[in-house]
């Protein structure tokens, strides 16, 4: 039975194949579209999910859609007759949910001459992201948790998951939104488009929560466990706010209101310096949010017999928050796993439809995220080939390792040596992080490494961090915790003696957002890291993703393209090696 799951008309379109309830197959739309969080219909990405299988349309047996329009029908209907709403706004709905129903007319242009039979289910948003997060978890019962922006008219679900079971036991519904809350201020501080909310996140640390008053009043905690937003300070309860969803990169118009503006002071505006005081409102909005997310896993632990949790949803991409659920809550194991976003939703809606129809399946069990798209030393060399011109006039080098231990030493040595490598092998990652397959690895060590690569390659905002990747045995030796993060998805406090060690992968606060990696699952960058420490001594390199403001590189000719326009030392494509003279 195949079964494709897809994100649709949605930031981050997705769409991701399961073959007799195993994930063989995922990847993010803009991959191939090359616009960041594109959104619209995930055509490119059924493509692959086909081709990486070798089958077509037509051999597909369903289809699931993480959305259902007739999902909360109740609440929508008293919303829309309360008077709340404008007519526009109301529209604006309409339009959304006409482009979603037509599904199987875009699958059809898509694949002209592919019939499809397939049948579609839709899946409710958020029992989507519930199940992305507990059915491909390795927990047997835990809590599930849902924290997002809006979907199907909620923005935060939770429950218990138990077997191939989830029961959802409460929601928070529109207009009442953590997401909403922390994409408004994003927007108010400057960063307008889709997506950004990382940014304040890697900016909070610069500030002190100066503002908590000013926070606590936008957002209020409820003794039900829950929040609820003062609906004065945001303008998208009542007003169109112009969503673009077709085809495009995702825009989102103005959430904030004229009242947040009376209560903080002026919004900044792109570009424009960023002072202390934005500084503080991003720390205070972070430590806001915080507390609202630990008084609710707090209220829903005292529901439920277990101490594991899934997090799913966009505000599960909150690592800084993630890292502090064991310290703030009584929950001890937490699995977020590498799309916890709506990319992710592809997952949870397919997850969701094979468990209903094969009630006696047992469990898949998600344990990384080499899901897309890999190519062959012959593809490699092909490009090579047919660069060769172009290769030749930027004085460039090409090498063909001979052996695994020979080209992981060698690269090991040259990070050691400072030079900044471009890693382009097997698999490509499933979600927002780099993951040890499309990525830049430098030396942790170097204290200026990370003005480097701001400035030179990656080019974006200084006060953005970058993630160590660590042998998962030696966690606890680099790391105020012992735990499984093999998805970049928590931050956890480097130890006080290590700082100085790795000043290039360690944030102004001390703490790092890393990843544990593991023999079992990418044994070339495991061995690298492994080579790097025994020269060095640190069992870690620098990992930021494969990109220049684009999305993460797919294919080889990205890969080369990005190294040819930037300054980076080494460009390994699989078995090649491709330096600068």
């Amino acid at each position: 039975m195949y079964i494709i799951g897809l994100n649709s008309y949605h930031g981050d379109s997705a769409a991701c194949l399961v073959k007799d309830g195993r994930l063989v197959a995922a990847a993010e739309e803009e991959r191939f579209q090359r616009i960041k969080h594109w959104a619209g219909f995930p055509g490119e990405a059924i493509r692959y999910c086909l081709a990486a299988e070798q089958i077509t349309l037509d051999e597909i047996d369903h289809v699931a859609v993480n959305n259902n329009s007739y999902a909360n029908f109740w609440s929508k209907l008293r919303y829309a007759c309360s008077g709340g709403a404008s007519r526009s706004l109301l529209l604006e709905k309409i339009r959304t949910r006409t482009r979603r129903q037509s599904l199987r007319e875009r699958l059809r242009r898509t694949f002209p001459g592919q019939f499809s039979t397939a049948k579609i289910h839709r899946v409710e948003h958020h029992l989507a992201h519930l199940a992305s997060g507990f059915l491909v978890s390795p927990f047997n019962v835990a809590v599930t948790v849902s924290v997002d922006g809006f979907g199907d008219f909620s923005s935060t679900s939770w429950g218990v998951g138990e077997g191939k079971h989830i029961h959802v036991g409460g929601r928070v519904r529109f207009p009442h939104s953590l997401g909403v809350f922390y994409q408004a201020m994003t927007q108010y501080l400057g960063f307008s488009r889709y997506g950004d909310e990382y940014k304040i996140m890697g900016l909070a640390s610069y500030g002190k929560p100066e503002h908590l008053d000013a926070m606590r009043e936008i957002v209020k905690l409820n003794d039900a466990g829950t929040f609820s937003l003062d609906l004065r300070y945001f303008r998208h309860q009542k007003h169109e706010i112009g969503y673009q969803w077709v085809d495009c990169e995702p825009r989102v118009s103005r959430l904030f209101s004229q009242e947040l503006i009376t209560l903080l002071g002026p919004s900044r505006c792109e570009g424009a310096p960023l002072d202390d005081r934005h500084k503080a409102i991003a720390s205070s909005v972070q430590a806001v949010y915080e507390e609202a997310l630990f008084h609710l896993l707090n209220n829903i632990h005292a529901q439920y017999d277990t101490n594991k949790l899934t997090l799913a949803g966009g505000c599960a991409m909150n690592s800084v928050a993630n890292g502090k659920i064991r310290e703030k809550t009584k929950f001890r194991d937490i699995y977020v796993h590498s799309a916890a976003g709506d990319a992710g939703g592809a997952i949870g809606a397919a997850f969701v439809t094979w468990h209903r129809l094969n009630r006696d399946a047992t469990r898949f069990v998600m344990e990384h995220a080499y899901w897309g798209p890999a190519y062959s030393d012959a593809d490699i060399r092909q490009l090579l080939d047919q660069e060769k011109h172009r290769l030749s006039a930027a004085k460039c080098a090409i090498e063909l390792a001979v052996g695994e231990d020979e080209l992981c030493s060698h690269v090991a040595g040259l990070i050691a040596d400072g030079k900044v490598i471009g890693w382009f092998q097997g698999r490509m990652e499933w979600g927002p992080r780099a993951l040890g397959n499309r990525s830049i690895l430098c030396d942790p060590r170097r204290a200026d490494m990370k003005a480097v690569l701001n400035k030179s390659i990656k080019r974006r905002e200084s006060f953005r961090p970058f993630a160590p990747s660590v042998l998962r045995e030696s966690v606890k030796d680099w790391f105020e915790v012992d735990d499984d993060v093999p998805f970049m998805m928590k931050v956890y406090p480097v130890r006080a003696d290590k700082r100085t060690q790795i000043p290039a992968v360690t944030h102004i606060d001390g703490s790092g957002r890393l990843q544990t990696v593991y023999k079992h699952t990418n044994p070339r960058f495991y061995r690298l890291i492994k080579y790097f420490a025994a020269r060095t001594g640190i069992p870690l390199v620098l990992n930021t993703s494969f990109n220049e403001n684009e999305p993460i590189v797919c294919r080889p000719e990205e890969a080369l393209n990005c190294f040819l326009r930037t300054n980076m030392d080494l460009l390994v494509l699989g078995n090649y090696l491709v330096s600068r003279d």
